[in-house]
């Protein structure tokens, strides 16, 4: 697993006062957004942009990127890495 999905895991337990879970129960392919996973809702949905904003630089404007991107910690991981690469490149 990677340190920046580890990373992710304190981030949104801490910042979404998750205080019930702990980043070990945490399965990063799960759906953030199901019950089988974090069953975040949408106003989790609004401070993982703050997250995103605040600690990687990356504002989300696309909701269909987003949407994707929010699916689980991996594609949340894949989606700040590439726009770190990106932002790198340009």
């Amino acid at each position: 697993m990677s340190t920046l999905t580890e990373q992710l895991k304190n981030q949104i337990i801490q910042e979404l006062n998750l205080v019930d879970i702990n980043p070990a129960d945490v399965n990063p392919d799960a759906p953030l957004f199901d019950y089988d996973g974090l069953g975040l809702d949408s106003i989790d949905a609004l401070e993982l942009t703050v997250i995103l904003s605040k600690h990687y630089g990356i504002k989300v404007t696309d909701p269909a990127k987003m949407k994707q991107a929010f699916f689980s910690l991996n594609t949340l991981a894949d989606f700040i890495t590439e726009h770190q690469a990106a932002a790198v490149a340009a």
